[in-house]
C-alpha cells in the first residue's frame, strides 16, 4: 500500500512540476538559472521516498564561476537526489533521447540543458568545447556524468575521457560530486530508507595538464580514483550511521 501511495505521489508531483516548469520557462526559455531551480523542486520529493539527504558543499569561495562538475550516475533515483545539489547557473549534459520523454524531456531542454548525440561523439565533444568557451563569457558551469550511463550498482564505472579533454582545452577546473549508494537501498514499502550523503569535493586544477591523450587519461584516472575513494568512505559512513540509528533493511 505504501509503495502505491508513493508511486502515485511521485508521478503526480513530477507531472505538476513539469507542467509548471514548461509554462514558467516559456517566458524566459533556456535560462541557466532554471536548472538549479527545478532541480531543487525534484529533489524536494526525496522525503516521500523515505530518504534523508545530507548535503555537504565545499566553501563557496573555493568554487569558481566556471567549472565542470562531474558526478557518479546510479539509477532513476538520481532525479530526486543528485538534482538537489545542482548549483545556480549550472547546466547539465544529457543524451538526445531524453527529449522524447513526455513533459520531462521538453522541460529538460527548455531549462537550458545541453543534449548530445552519443552516436556522434567527436561532433558532440567539439560542440561541448564550443559551449564551454561560450559559457565562460556568461559565468555558467556545466555538469556531466563521466561514466556515460547509469552504473546500476556495479560500482563506479570507467570514465569517458571526452569531458576531461574539454575541461583541459577550455582551461576550467573540475569539481567532483559523490553520491552515496542508492542501489537496492530504497524499498518503496518501507517507511524509512535511511540517508543519502551528497558531497562536493574541492576543485581540481586542469591547467597543469595538456590535451594530449596521455595527459587527458592521467586527469581522467586521477578523478576516478579520487571519487572511488570518497564513495567508499561515504558508504561506510552511511552504514555506521544507520546501524547506530537502528535502521533495518
Amino acid at each position: 500500500m505504501l509503495a502505491i501511495v508513493r508511486i502515485v505521489l511521485i508521478t503526480l508531483l513530477s507531472i505538476i512540476i513539469c507542467l509548471f516548469g514548461l509554462i514558467y520557462c516559456l517566458f524566459n526559455p533556456r535560462n541557466p538559472k532554471h536548472v538549479a531551480t527545478f532541480g531543487r523542486l525534484f529533489g524536494s520529493m526525496a522525503p516521500i521516498l523515505g530518504i534523508k539527504l545530507k548535503i555537504r558543499l565545499t566553501n563557496k569561495q573555493d568554487v569558481p564561476l566556471n567549472c565542470l562538475y562531474i558526478a557518479n550516475h546510479q539509477n532513476y533515483y538520481d532525479m530526486v537526489t543528485v538534482s538537489y545539489i545542482v548549483q545556480p547557473r549550472t547546466v547539465t549534459v544529457g543524451k538526445k533521447s531524453i527529449l522524447w520523454i513526455p513533459l520531462f524531456g521538453q522541460l529538460y531542454w527548455l531549462t537550458g540543458n545541453l543534449l548530445i548525440n552519443r552516436d556522434q561523439l567527436m561532433h558532440s565533444y567539439h560542440k561541448l568545447i564550443q559551449f564551454i568557451h561560450h559559457m565562460k563569457k556568461r559565468n555558467i558551469s556545466i555538469w556531466i556524468f563521466p561514466e556515460g550511463t547509469r552504473n546500476r550498482g556495479r560500482g563506479l564505472l570507467p570514465f569517458k575521457t571526452g569531458a576531461f579533454y574539454a575541461a583541459i582545452t577550455a582551461k576550467i577546473p573540475i569539481v567532483p560530486i559523490c553520491i552515496s549508494n542508492t542501489t537496492n537501498k530504497i524499498k518503496l514499502n518501507r517507511w524509512s530508507n535511511g540517508i543519502v550523503i551528497i558531497e562536493m569535493l574541492s576543485p581540481i586544477n586542469t591547467q597543469k595538464y595538456n590535451n594530449s591523450k596521455v595527459q587527458v587519461r592521467q586527469l581522467t584516472e586521477h578523478c576516478h580514483v579520487l571519487m572511488k575513494k570518497k564513495l567508499h568512505e561515504l558508504n561506510i559512513e552511511v552504514t555506521k550511521y544507520e546501524s547506530q540509528s537502528h535502521f533495518t533493511q
